[in-house]
């Protein structure tokens, strides 16, 4: 009853303090996810270094195939979870910038601007520091891992402040990693794609032309789109181009109109409540104890139906994959991917050229990246700092943007085929993740005015 009350209050306030309601329940479920986040890491990590590592590593190698005789797709549970269930990861993203982009934070310039500017200077610095240690050879191509922010981790280690940080302060946090993941998905897309097969890709593209025909049209069943959504990431696997590109594509077609309009729905709501209460009175003064007589079973069903016409198809999707991607698939990618084992080969990897590139990239170029691009965009008055919010605040934000893991390990996946160069960024990613963490949770802490 309170849970609802809080609900039956949040409807009776202005738009601008439902939107920030949203926003909070999504940093709670981030924050949530950070947590079971960080479970499989530690266990990935404790596995790897016991007497069940070696067999842990070879269990991801077990193959797994999907299809029928004559068209299958023959790969190890690690591409699975890698390349198949990452593209639901990358659709949830897709839909998140979406709606950011039509009606959340980065719906307007004026609003956009700080976040863009902080994003594009915590990708393009971390880069330039980690080429300046790894310019040539293989270990170049890794400039893109240091440029990603971990939005489960950073808003999880933000939510640990409390009241200490206001919310203003994860709304910018959030938005700018939204950025980041445009910027990282544009990174893969560009740059991590060699061999293309025109034909395949075509398929691809006209694929999600038929989506955004279906969508024109006014389809709002989501079964249409799933079934053409998994053609698309076929096409796409076929074609050389990353797989999770697709989920990005297919995202950006689903639909965001509702077909009810909040002024009708809350007029057919208190309508169909009218008739639930009415008919309740009646059942009371027969003295029955029924739970719901056949007229309210009617009217709970025209609510549901309504209900889901005042949401988008968007909306929906977002609310139902959200959890299975921050409890499910972001865990499971940690589980498969956290696997380093502490010995002498992991204690020479701490001073490669690669992994130092990664440290500094993480925990040095993403918050001065992100500091002197936002300070830029402040001092030509093409933004203002959030509400609430200070410099030092901002600090603290900034060397949580340093928190790479999750999409930094997907990124190193790409980027590097040798298990040496893996372990060597792996390595970096875990320390500056850590170093990141902390840091920015203490001086977020000890900078608060609250």
């Amino acid at each position: 009853m309170q849970r609802l009350n809080s609900y039956i209050r949040l409807e009776d306030q202005p738009i601008h303090q439902r939107v920030i309601g949203t926003i909070v329940r999504f940093i709670h479920e981030e924050a949530a996810g950070g947590i079971v986040l960080l479970v499989a890491a530690v266990a990935a990590l404790a596995i790897s270094n016991s007497p069940l590592g070696e067999g842990f590593l070879h269990f991801w190698e077990t193959h797994f195939i999907i299809g029928t005789r004559e068209f299958n797709i023959d790969k190890t549970l690690h591409f699975w979870v890698t390349d198949a269930l990452m593209a639901v990861f990358f659709f949830v993203v897709g839909l998140e910038i979406k709606r950011s982009l039509l009606l959340g934070e980065l719906s307007s310039l004026r609003r956009a601007a700080l976040p863009f500017f902080a994003a594009l200077g915590g990708m393009v610095v971390p880069a330039a520091i980690y080429l300046a240690f790894n310019s040539q050879g293989e270990a170049a191509r890794g400039w893109g891992i240091p440029m990603s922010t971990d939005i489960a981790f950073s808003l999880g280690v933000l939510a640990l402040l409390g009241t200490r940080a206001p919310l203003s302060l994860k709304v910018f946090l959030a938005a700018f990693a939204i950025v980041d993941d445009i910027g990282a998905i544009i990174v893969i897309a560009v740059f991590f794609t060699e061999t293309i097969n025109w034909q395949a890709l075509a398929i691809g593209f006209g694929l999600i032309g038929t989506l955004m025909a279906i969508n024109a049209l006014g389809v709002r069943s989501v079964i249409p789109y799933f079934i053409i959504a998994a053609v698309v990431w076929v096409s796409f696997f076929g074609s050389g181009v990353h797989p999770t590109i697709a989920g990005v594509l297919v995202s950006l077609t689903i639909p965001l109109r509702v077909r009810m309009d909040p002024e009708q729905f809350v007029a057919q709501a208190r309508q169909l409540l009218d008739v639930f209460e009415r008919d309740d009175s009646r059942r009371l003064r027969r003295g029955t104890m029924a739970l719901t007589t056949g007229i309210q079973s009617r009217v709970l069903d025209e609510m549901e139906v309504a209900t889901k016409e005042v949401e988008s198809p968007l909306q929906q999707l977002e609310h139902a994959l959200h959890p299975w991607v921050a409890f499910v698939i972001m865990p499971l990618f940690a589980f498969a991917n956290a696997h380093v084992i502490f010995d002498a080969e992991l204690l020479a990897a701490l001073t490669s050229p690669v992994t130092i590139g990664v440290v500094l990239g993480l925990v040095v170029g993403k918050p001065l990246g992100v500091i002197l691009f936002a300070w830029i965009a402040v001092k030509f008055k093409i933004a203002t700092l959030p509400r609430r919010v200070n410099w030092a605040q901002i600090t603290g934000v900034a060397l949580l943007g340093g928190i790479g893991f999750t999409m930094s390990i997907f990124v190193t996946g790409l980027a590097f085929m040798g298990p040496e160069l893996i372990l060597q960024a792996k390595a970096g990613i875990m320390i500056a993740s850590l170093i990141a963490g902390v840091a920015g949770y203490l001086i977020v802490r000890n900078s608060s005015r609250y």
